[in-house]
């Protein structure tokens, strides 16, 4: 898949923005290793660059910010080397998991504009910004469940530092989110139509920078802007007692039977208990594990522990074949390893936990 990264200052003199286009229409901006490197590039090159500002973030097209990563890329590393080490696959999980802490410890306002969809590695771009817009038109998710991955790129980060149990509940049921949901539980923290992009990056450039407080200077712009659409109704808070309810406790076992059992009319909900219910059992189960132990760990630990589990997933044949089952057969029907949560042996779980031999090594500033 081809793809790259339009990289531009903005402006002149010594207050320029910085501006990153994920440029990958065809794949809904779905991320390549290439287009991390210039992320990664410019990110570091403008961190140190006193003329630079700020940093804006976006996608080309009306569609997507991005999409994830390109997991078809990711498969055929793991095909070529069963039981690994995948040489590509896990090092673009390494310099990914790196431009994802570079952005979340940036010291320089970076807004990103999250309009259309935002999954997977689109959606840890998003969580690292400083400030993170969303539109009339965002559809946020961590599909990670139905090919058999985890909600990664810091996911693990965020996830539990969602209202009540609502990162463990998109974790393990790959649910949709909108706007009003994002704002809710803290991915996006303005709302601005998709059409007020242009006026957005006109403004930035045009600031008056001079009280040197630059975060300040980007929020109350992005504040006092006028929405130019109407939100989208909200579908998580008014059924965050039934969120809490499906997946509370610490036993997956029964979380996993509680929702099967459900049998309410909520459509949002009913695609929820779907997506867990034909999802891998043994993603759910590591899914399950990786966000309780990271529960309280740091950020660095964090991206630290995703990589571990990164690179023992690409080792195994349940994301491989979660990958030819929804993108490349499409048949929609994998053959995953275990029928259910239950059946998963605790020492194979437990392999997943530990050091992968020749993995690479996350080198964190």
């Amino acid at each position: 898949m081809s793809g790259t990264v339009d990289s531009n200052l903005l402006g002149d003199g010594s207050h320029r923005i910085g501006r990153l286009t994920l440029n990958a229409p065809q794949s809904l901006n779905s991320l390549t290793r290439e287009m991390v490197e210039i992320i990664l590039e410019s990110l570091l090159a403008w961190r140190d660059d006193n003329t630079v500002a700020a940093v804006f973030i976006d996608g080309v097209g009306e569609k997507a910010f991005c999409a994830g990563g390109d997991v078809q890329a990711l498969r055929d590393s793991c095909v070529a080397m069963p039981g690994g080490p995948c040489d590509y696959a896990e090092n673009f999980f390494a310099r990914e998991y790196l431009m994802n802490y570079i952005l979340h410890t940036y010291p320089k306002p970076v807004v990103c504009w999250g309009h259309g969809v935002v999954m997977g590695g689109g959606l840890g771009i998003l969580a690292g910004c400083s400030h993170r817009v969303v539109s009339e038109r965002t559809r946020i998710g961590m599909p990670e469940v139905t090919i058999a991955l985890f909600p990664d790129v810091g996911g693990s980060w965020f996830l539990n530092k969602m209202p009540g149990h609502l990162g463990r509940f998109l974790a393990l049921t790959a649910a949709n989110i909108n706007a009003a949901d994002a704002l809710f539980c803290g991915l996006g923290n303005y709302f601005l139509a998709n059409e007020q992009r242009d006026q957005v990056i006109a403004a930035l450039v045009a600031s008056d920078w001079s009280s040197g407080d630059s975060d300040a200077t980007v929020a109350a712009l992005l504040k006092d802007l006028p929405a130019g659409a109407s939100m989208p109704q909200a579908q998580v808070e008014p059924l965050m007692d039934e969120v809490n309810a499906w997946v509370e406790g610490d036993d997956l076992a029964q979380i996993v039977d509680r929702v099967s059992l459900w049998q309410g009319d909520d459509p949002w909900l009913s695609r929820a208990r779907d997506g867990l219910m034909n999802g891998s059992k043994l993603a759910a189960a590591w899914i399950f594990r990786q966000l309780n132990e990271s529960r309280d760990a740091t950020l660095e630990t964090v991206f630290i522990s995703e990589l571990r589990l990164a690179a023992h997933i690409m080792r195994h044949r349940e994301f491989s074949e979660g990958v030819r089952a929804l993108l490349i057969d499409k048949d929609r029907n994998p053959q995953w390893t275990y029928d259910t949560v239950a059946s998963v042996p605790a020492s194979v779980l437990d392999g997943f936990f530990i050091d992968a031999p020749g993995a690479p090594v996350l080198e964190l500033p």
